[in-house]
C-alpha cells in the first residue's frame, strides 16, 4: 500500500487524436464523434463512476505544420486538428455529474484578462465549484501568426506577461467583489451593496484595466490552477502560482529529482511543500489477464501512428525530423517552444529511429500495459519512489481504455487503500486538498484580497 492516495485526471482534448496518434482509425473507437454532446457526457459519468478527481482538457492556438514544413501529415492522422473550444464542454458535463472536476486549459498570451476571468466565474458558477484553469502561455509559431503577430515572444518573456496577467486576474477573482456583497434581499430591494464592490486598476508591464469583476464571487472564486512548467523559468512560475503541476515522466531518479526540487521552490516561495500536487502523464492498456492486455496492446500498435507522433513532438521543440535519416545525429539548438523537451531530447541524443520507436503508440508517455494487479503495481511504484501525487491517464481507443480502468483497475487500488471508495464533498480545491473552496492564505493570490 502506498502512504498516499492516487490522484486521478483523465487527459483528453477536444479533438480527434489528442497524445496516442492513429488510434482514431480503431475500428471500436468513437473519437470522430468528438464534436458531439453525448461523446462528452457519456465520458463524464464513466469518469465519475471511476471517481476521477477530473477531466482535463488540453488545447493548443496553432496547428502543428514543423514537420516536413506543413499540416499534411497533422491533417491526415487528425493530430490535434481539428481542435474545438474545452470551455463549452464544461456546462453539459457539469449538468450531468455531482463531483467530476474540469481541467480546462487557456493560453493567457491570447485570451483578454478581463473577460477571460468572467468566463472562468461563469463556469465556476455552473458547475459549483468545479474548475480549474491550466495556464499555459503557448509555444506555437503557428498560433502566433494566426493572431496576428509576426512570432511569439521568447519563452522566458511568455512567463513575465503571465506573472502580469496572473495578478491582474487574482484582483478580479479575489479583491474586487467582498464576501457578502451580493445580498440577494428581495425585500430590501437590495441585490448588491456597492461599497463591499470594489474597483480594479492595475497598470502592469503588459495589461492595463481600469473596472470591476462582472461576475460575483463563484465557490472557489480562482479555479483550481494547474500549469506545466519543467524549464527553470517555468518551475519558478509553478512554484508561485500552481497548485497542480504537471511533469514530463522520465526514468524515476530524474523524476524524484524534479518533484524534490519542485517542492522546495514552493517552500521558498512560502508555500508549503503539500501545497503542490505534482502529475505525471501515462497510458495504460489493461485486461482481466496479462495475455489479453499484451494482445490488446498489439491490436492498439497495429492502428497507432508513430510518425504522427513525431509531428508532434516535431512542433513541440521546434525541429524538422523529416530532414533527417532515420539515424543522424539531429541539431536540436536553442528551442522557442517546450525548452525542457528540447533539453532532455537533447541530453539523450534521440535520433528519429529511437523516436519512432518511442512512440510506437503514438506518444512519448510512459505505458503500462497488464492485468488490473500489474497496473496497480506500477501506479503505485510510481507514487512509492518519486513522490508524484497523480497521474494524468491519456486515452488510447475510447470510450473503451476509461471504461477498462474504471473497471478493472480502480477496484483493484481501492482493494489496496491507495484511491479513495467515494468523494469527498465541495468544491474541485477541497476535494483535492481537503482545505477549503478558497486559495489559501499563503498563495501569492491572498495579497489582492480587500483588507
Amino acid at each position: 500500500m502506498t502512504h498516499k492516495q492516487i490522484l486521478l485526471n483523465a487527459f483528453n482534448m477536444n479533438c480527434v487524436g489528442h497524445i496516442n496518434h492513429g488510434l482514431w482509425a480503431h475500428p471500436r473507437d468513437n473519437s470522430i464523434a468528438y464534436n458531439t454532446l453525448q461523446y462528452w457526457t457519456d465520458l463524464a459519468r464513466t469518469l465519475e463512476r471511476g471517481l476521477f478527481d477530473s477531466l482535463f482538457l488540453a488545447d493548443i492556438i496553432g496547428v502543428y505544420d514543423v514537420y516536413q514544413q506543413s499540416i499534411d501529415l497533422t491533417a491526415r492522422e487528425a493530430v490535434q486538428l481539428p481542435v474545438n473550444d474545452p470551455a463549452l464542454l464544461v456546462p453539459a458535463m457539469a449538468a450531468v455529474t455531482r463531483h467530476l472536476g474540469f481541467g480546462v486549459t487557456a493560453n493567457l498570451s491570447y485570451e483578454p484578462p478581463y473577460l477571460f476571468a468572467r468566463r472562468m466565474s461563469t463556469l465556476d458558477h455552473l458547475s459549483q465549484g468545479r474548475v480549474g484553469w491550466n495556464i499555459v502561455t503557448g509555444y506555437l509559431d503557428s498560433g502566433a501568426r494566426a493572431m496576428g503577430l509576426p512570432v511569439q515572444d521568447e519563452h522566458d518573456k511568455r512567463y513575465d506577461r503571465a506573472e502580469d496577467y496572473l495578478e491582474l486576474v487574482y484582483k478580479l477573482w479575489e479583491g474586487s467583489w467582498e464576501e457578502g456583497a451580493a445580498l440577494r434581499d428581495k425585500a430590501g430591494r437590495q441585490f448588491a451593496d456597492a461599497s463591499r464592490i470594489h474597483r480594479i486598476r492595475h497598470q502592469g508591464p503588459f495589461y492595463q484595466l481600469d473596472g470591476y469583476h462582472l461576475s460575483e464571487p463563484s465557490r472557489q472564486r480562482t479555479p483550481l490552477l494547474f500549469q506545466a512548467g519543467s524549464s527553470a523559468r517555468g518551475q519558478q512560475f509553478a512554484t508561485r502560482h500552481a497548485e497542480g503541476i504537471f511533469i514530463a515522466a522520465q526514468d524515476k531518479e530524474k523524476t524524484r529529482q524534479l518533484v524534490r526540487g519542485i517542492r522546495q521552490q514552493a517552500i521558498a516561495q512560502g508555500r508549503r511543500a503539500e501545497d503542490v500536487k505534482i502529475f505525471i502523464g501515462i497510458t495504460v492498456i489493461v485486461d482481466r489477464s496479462a495475455a489479453l492486455a499484451q494482445q490488446k496492446f498489439e491490436e492498439y500498435w497495429r492502428y497507432a501512428s508513430p510518425e504522427a507522433g513525431l509531428a508532434h513532438f516535431a512542433s513541440s521543440i521546434g525541429v524538422d525530423f523529416s530532414r533527417y535519416g532515420l539515424d543522424d545525429p539531429i541539431e536540436y539548438g536553442g528551442s522557442n517552444a517546450i525548452q525542457s523537451a528540447a533539453a532532455t531530447a537533447a541530453a539523450s541524443q534521440l535520433t528519429r529511429r529511437t523516436l519512432l520507436e518511442r512512440f510506437k503508440l503514438g506518444s512519448r508517455y510512459p505505458t503500462i500495459v497488464g492485468d488490473a494487479a500489474k497496473v496497480a503495481d506500477e501506479l503505485e511504484g510510481w507514487i512509492r519512489d518519486t513522490d508524484i501525487d497523480g497521474f494524468n491517464l491519456a486515452r488510447t481507443v475510447t470510450p473503451e481504455s476509461y471504461e477498462d480502468f474504471v473497471e478493472l483497475v480502480v477496484p483493484e487500488l481501492q482493494s489496496r487503500g491507495s484511491y479513495k471508495t467515494a468523494y469527498a464533498e465541495g468544491s474541485l480545491r477541497h476535494k483535492v486538498f481537503g482545505a477549503g473552496d478558497l486559495l489559501p492564505a499563503r498563495h501569492a493570490a491572498a495579497s489582492f484580497r480587500p483588507r
